[in-house]
C-alpha cells in the first residue's frame, strides 16, 4: 500500500512539547510521543487535516478511534516524529518518502493491467444489447480510463487538491 500524504506535525507550534522533552501526545490515550519515535496516522483525510491532525502512539489507539469516528475503511500509516533539533529550528518533520506522491504524479505509463471488471462489462453489454464482448475491448477501455484518470489528476493538481473529485472528470 502506498503511503498517502500527511500533514502530520503541520501544527507543531501549538502541540509540540519541545520544552517538555516530547513531540506530541497520542490522540486516544494521551501517552507522550517522543522525538524520533514511531507513531501512526489515519488514512482517512478528515483525520489528517490541520485542525484535527490525529496521531496515535500504537495500533491499539488507532483501532480505538476507528469506531468512534465511524470510518468504513481506514488504515494506519506508520510515521516517525521529527527530531528535537528540527522542531527547534522550525522545520517541518520528515515524512516517509513516497514513490508516487499525489502532488507530483508519475506520467501515464501504458500497462497491460486491466482496470475494469471484465465480467461486469461483458454482463452489461450482454444484458443491454444481447451481444458478446471481445477481450480486446478491455484493453481499450483500460487505456481510455487511464487517459481520463490522468486528466482528472491534472485538474485536481491545478486546484491544489490531493483528492480527485467527480468534477475533475467533466
Amino acid at each position: 500500500m502506498s503511503n498517502l500524504g500527511s500533514n502530520s506535525g503541520s501544527n507543531l507550534g501549538s502541540q509540540s512539547g519541545s520544552s517538555q522533552g516530547y513531540w506530541r501526545k497520542c490522540t486516544t490515550c494521551k501517552k507522550l510521543i517522543q522525538f524520533g519515535q514511531k507513531y501512526w496516522i489515519c488514512s482517512v483525510s478528515t483525520c489528517n487535516r490541520v485542525r484535527t491532525d490525529l496521531v496515535f502512539c500504537d495500533l491499539r489507539c488507532f483501532d480505538a478511534h476507528v469506531p468512534v469516528l465511524n470510518h468504513r475503511d481506514a488504515g494506519a500509516f506508520e510515521r516517525f516524529a521529527p527530531s528535537e533539533k528540527s522542531v527547534a529550528l522550525g522545520s517541518q518533520p520528515s515524512v516517509t518518502p513516497r514513490s508516487n506522491s499525489p502532488m507530483t504524479p508519475k506520467p501515464s505509463v501504458e500497462s497491460d493491467e486491466i482496470l475494469v471488471v471484465v465480467s461486469k462489462v461483458k454482463g452489461y453489454i450482454k444484458s443491454t444489447a444481447g451481444m458478446n464482448t471481445s477481450d480486446g475491448v478491455m484493453d481499450l477501455l483500460s487505456r481510455r480510463i487511464r487517459v481520463l484518470a490522468d486528466q482528472a489528476i491534472q485538474s485536481a493538481l491545478r486546484n491544489a487538491r490531493k483528492t480527485v473529485l467527480d468534477r475533475d472528470l467533466s
